[in-house]
């Protein structure tokens, strides 16, 4: 890391790629290798991730991304962490933006967030129509994410569990039926 400058939002910029993850999809052809092999070999996911000391060792580096097939073979790409490229290169950011997966089960929305080192007293929740924010600070991990939904939801949840780091909740969609008022207007 050769040089480091505070950045205005709270991040530190540094000027190395941390663990050669950008490497990885140097190409486009990096990516249809990776789904071909995802493909050949049955997966579903393929995730990355890695962490890295910073400031002689004041801070962490954590980075990551997802590969998903989705319909029809089309991959969904999410990256995880506390890394974010900028245009003058990669910033650490103080916050960390957890794994976040979304099933459509119907009338539910069910959402897995990976969240490790947090308790669930430090989770924060908000709903608002499509929108689904995720919070949590606890001594040096802080996550936040916002979380933009197939459907808009009901604001009260309907199942919330944490368990080993792993958050998962279920959302109940706005059901609206002709003729009649919905969940929230009743």
């Amino acid at each position: 890391m050769s040089e480091r400058r505070k950045k205005p939002e709270g991040g530190i910029e540094v000027e190395v790629d941390p663990g050669g993850l950008g490497g990885l999809f140097r190409g486009i052809g990096g990516l249809f290798d990776l789904v071909s092999k995802m493909v050949e070999e049955g997966r579903e996911e393929e995730v990355h991730s890695g962490e890295k000391s910073i400031l002689g060792g004041k801070g962490r580096a954590v980075y990551g991304f997802s590969v998903r097939l989705g319909l029809g073979g089309k991959p969904v790409i999410e990256s995880f962490g506390n890394v974010r490229a900028t245009e003058s290169g990669a910033v650490v950011a103080e916050v960390r933006e957890p794994l976040v997966d979304v099933f459509d089960e119907g009338d539910v929305l069910r959402v897995i967030a990976e969240m490790p080192g947090v308790g669930q007293e430090d989770i924060k929740i908000e709903v608002k129509d499509d929108i689904l924010t995720i919070s949590a600070e606890t001594g040096d991990r802080k996550y936040y994410k916002e979380v933009l939904l197939p459907a808009p939801v009901n604001a009260q949840l309907h199942e919330r569990s944490y368990r080993n780091g792993i958050l998962e909740l279920g959302l109940r969609k706005h059901l609206k039926r002709p003729g009649t008022k919905s969940d929230d207007e009743s």
